[in-house]
């Protein structure tokens, strides 16, 4: 697996979402990519970070620009 592939993962990998088989792969490269290790760190602080965010908080336009750069990404 290449960092590419790993980015393309991690949804399905913080969801538990993976066969086993890729599991395996997906956490070896983590474990030889420091890079790709910080990036999933980062990635799970932000989910926690704004799953503590009550929803009435966060600015609508904001929300918005989120989830229109959510969608761009596919």
């Amino acid at each position: 697996m290449d960092c590419q592939d790993l980015v393309e993962l991690v949804t399905a990998y913080l969801e538990d979402d993976m066969d086993p088989d890729a599991r395996v792969r997906f956490e070896t490269h983590l474990g030889e990519c420091p890079g790709c290790a910080t990036y999933l760190e980062q990635i799970e602080q932000t989910v926690h970070t704004l799953g503590a965010l009550p929803p009435d908080e966060l600015d609508p336009a904001l929300r918005d620009r989120l989830l229109a750069a959510f969608r761009d990404l596919r």
